[in-house]
């Protein structure tokens, strides 16, 4: 059985662990002699179907404010001390695991420099272990993404421990390779894979449109902020633009508001919605593609899986992306945008008014997607098919296995070289 160990970086929402849990899924079904250990720091991780032949390490939540800094989300203890213990944990699971590849998501050295230990750990003990760095489409504005990977050693680092970079983008969008100015044998290491098409849900169309009672002629718009953490504005601008629309009657809105909105916030978008009896309110689902392919137009914020989602639905969509700590899905929207996949509405301009015109509009006259590449999953497989079925890794695995070897249970961290 060859064994992939998955970290998944996990500060914000619910991004990062929806995008891991889609590639693990894919993994398992494509190779059936594949066993992953998923390590996440993610609060829902256990709200999600879990295949078999995947477990997970659950480490301490962290949280990411918009200012960006990194803090304990849950336990009384200060960053250091919570980064300290999630790195001697990844680390344990290493030794222990033995994993035959590494997959990283986002960061070369992880939240804070917490894989180091891992990394160098892999590179000196388990030289033959493959490390492979994910990255999303867009990270950053260049400048800032180009700042960062070289204050924190992710040209050295990658250049030295990461066989390959799987970018799930599509150079037309973002050439990651020229924005963000990869040397010439980091960029050899780039393989763009697509986007992520995601699996039709779980539900018809037509059950999901009898459960949420629509009636002939009646609209829905399916309103989802993600995570939910910072989608309060979005959600209340739009139960309010339904209070001043005069279309409001033909419209029967679904608003998934997110597990991670703070309770407060969701007490008060709760009691706006009362006032208007074709708004349904929920908290999370698994299975938002049952509603996303079932609705008319969709209502988001421009995170990743979202976007991929909506893309994967070729549904019509009014976006309005977070602009901070990170210009991430700002760029995403105006650059997707231009191909005509989406309506953008910029945070700033965001009002009642233009957000709930600019929903009519759309249901109205749709606004069909562009071709774009969603094999992202079938070429991220093909990847890890080839590093796994090359004839030295295959030799050298049998080898390693059939000799059992015997490692230290108390491996002490490897901080430097």
């Amino acid at each position: 059985m060859m064994r992939l160990m998955v970290y998944s970086h996990d500060a914000f929402g619910l991004g990062n662990i929806r995008r891991m849990l889609a590639i693990c899924e894919h993994l398992l079904q494509e190779i059936p002699e594949l066993s992953i250990l998923l390590l996440s720091g993610s609060p829902m991780l256990q709200g999600f179907r879990l295949p078999k032949r995947l477990d997970y390490i659950k480490l301490p939540c962290v949280n990411r404010g918009e200012t960006g800094e990194i803090s304990a989300k849950y336990l009384g203890m200060n960053i250091e001390d919570i980064v300290r213990l999630r790195s001697h944990l990844i680390l344990s699971a290493a030794i222990n695991f033995q994993p035959d590849l590494f997959l990283v998501d986002k960061k070369a050295y992880g939240i804070k420099n917490e894989l180091i230990p891992t990394v160098r750990y892999l590179h000196k003990s388990l030289p033959k272990t493959k490390l492979v760095l994910l990255l999303r489409d867009i990270l950053d504005t260049p400048e800032k993404t180009i700042n960062e990977w070289k204050e924190q050693g992710y040209y050295a680092a990658i250049e030295k421990y990461y066989e390959q970079l799987l970018v799930v983008g599509t150079p037309d969008v973002l050439d990651f390779r020229y924005e963000y100015k990869l040397p010439e044998k980091i960029a050899s290491k780039v393989k763009f894979c697509g986007y992520l098409r995601r699996p039709s849900g779980y539900k018809s169309q037509e059950t999901i449109r009898r459960e949420l009672q629509l009636q002939s002629g009646e609209k829905f718009v399916l309103v989802t902020p993600g995570g939910g953490e910072d989608g309060y504005q979005l959600v209340e601008t739009y139960l309010r633009g339904l209070q001043v629309s005069a279309n409001h009657q033909n419209i029967r809105s679904l608003i998934i508001c997110g597990p991670e909105m703070p309770k407060q916030q969701k007490q008060a978008l709760e009691s706006l919605a009362c006032e208007n009896s074709q708004v349904i309110m929920g908290e999370f689902t698994e299975d938002l593609m049952s509603y996303m392919e079932a609705a008319d137009a969709v209502v988001s914020m421009g995170g990743y899986n979202t976007i991929c989602e909506i893309l994967s639905a070729d549904k019509p969509a009014v976006i309005v992306p977070r602009i901070k700590p990170s210009q991430e899905q700002l760029m995403r929207c105006q650059r997707m945008e231009n191909k005509a996949f989406f309506t953008t509405v910029h945070p700033d301009d965001l009002t009642p008014e233009l957000l709930i015109q600019e929903v009519t509009n759309l249901l109205k006259n749709p606004k069909r997607h562009s071709q774009i590449d969603l094999g992202g999953l079938d070429r991220i497989s093909n990847y890890v098919k080839n590093i796994f079925t090359s004839s030295s890794f295959v030799r050298i695995h049998q080898m390693m296995k059939s000799s059992s070897p015997t490692h230290s249970q108390s491996e002490p961290a490897i901080i430097a070289e």
